[in-house]
């Protein structure tokens, strides 16, 4: 098994868009678990802009869950957070990791992928990205770091 966060459409506008003639709808970020045979865990996740219910069928693909508003089986950050250490936890809620964040770094140690990457958090500056993230090296063993690389945009004919 290996884990993705991806982005997913919703239906909704950002508030900034919506004067706009042609609005894009509104992406959010949710972490999928994929299976050996490349199929994605389904789950149900909550839009963090209109609050509506999708339920998530492949990457970057949901489906809104007619009727449903609210659902109790959603996870959150606080539901998470009783299953990783007490320093991880520390470092997730320092750098202000939303849901997606918290539930790689839970995956990452419920299979025990030691070395794996948990992106904290990036940003993009002319044609740089800066950003941090924690290395899971172990149960009670993490290291935070950051990293500098050049993003090469190659111009579409």
């Amino acid at each position: 098994m290996k884990g993705q966060r991806h982005l997913v459409k919703c239906r909704c506008v950002l508030q900034q868009f919506k004067n706009a003639k042609d609005p894009p709808n509104h992406m959010f970020v949710v972490f999928s678990v994929i299976r050996d045979d490349d199929t994605v865990v389904e789950k149900i996740v909550q839009c963090n802009n209109c609050g509506i219910v999708h339920k998530i069928v492949d990457i970057c693909k949901s489906k809104i869950v007619s009727g449903k508003e609210e659902s109790r089986s959603i996870l959150t950050i606080d539901d998470v957070r009783v299953s990783v250490p007490k320093n991880l936890a520390d470092v997730l809620d320092r750098n202000k990791a939303d849901l997606p964040t918290w539930e790689h770094a839970k995956f990452v140690l419920d299979n025990k992928q030691w070395g794996e990457l948990v992106l904290l958090g990036s940003d993009e500056e002319n044609e740089s990205k800066h950003g941090k993230y924690v290395r899971i090296l172990g149960d009670n063993l993490f290291k935070v770091d950051s990293f500098s690389r050049a993003e090469i945009v190659t111009p579409e004919e």
